[in-house]
């Protein structure tokens, strides 16, 4: 028996822009399934969003990719942001994405989760870097670190914290 585990991220809109971006950094075959395409009336608000996404790669990077329902549902409906701004997520990007710094040899950040890739070589490794920082926030800079030969670590455009990383040899 074998357990296979992927990371699912969720995004406000931009799960397609997303998978294609990571698509270009990865390479692979994405697939986008949308709302629309299972039913909901193609005219419908949200209906080109994406209810299933995935990118997969022969080298066995998978990630897969979701837009969460807008968020003016009946929850949030009644909130009038100019009365009180912090109650608009759009406000404060940084309430959605998290912080993520290096302090003192330390990772310090308030996200659950880091989305961490290993691979073989430092020029493999150096290649993914050069596409995920394009838009990042760079939070260490890939270089070689007391247990790799190449480490870094960034938050990308989508708010996506990845840690990067060569195999020890």
């Amino acid at each position: 028996m074998s357990t296979t585990t992927t990371t699912h991220l969720n995004f406000r809109g931009d799960a397609r822009a997303a998978l294609a971006f990571y698509q270009s950094v990865f390479g692979g075959q994405a697939t986008i399934t949308t709302y629309g395409d299972l039913g909901m009336p193609k005219d419908a608000p949200g209906a080109e969003n994406v209810v299933f996404g995935g990118l997969e790669t022969a080298e066995g990077f998978r990630v897969m990719a979701y837009d969460i329902p807008d968020r003016s549902d009946a929850a949030t409906a009644d909130v009038d942001p100019s009365a009180d701004p912090s109650a608009d997520p759009a406000a404060d990007p940084s309430a959605e994405t998290g912080s993520t710094r290096r302090e003192n040899g330390l990772t310090l950040t308030d996200r659950p989760f880091f989305v961490s890739v290993r691979g073989e070589s430092f020029a493999e490794v150096q290649q993914y870097w050069a596409g995920l920082s394009v838009g990042a926030t760079i939070v260490e800079a890939f270089a070689a670190s007391a247990w790799s030969t190449g480490f870094g670590m960034l938050t990308d455009r989508f708010g996506v914290t990845w840690v990067l990383d060569v195999a020890a040899a």
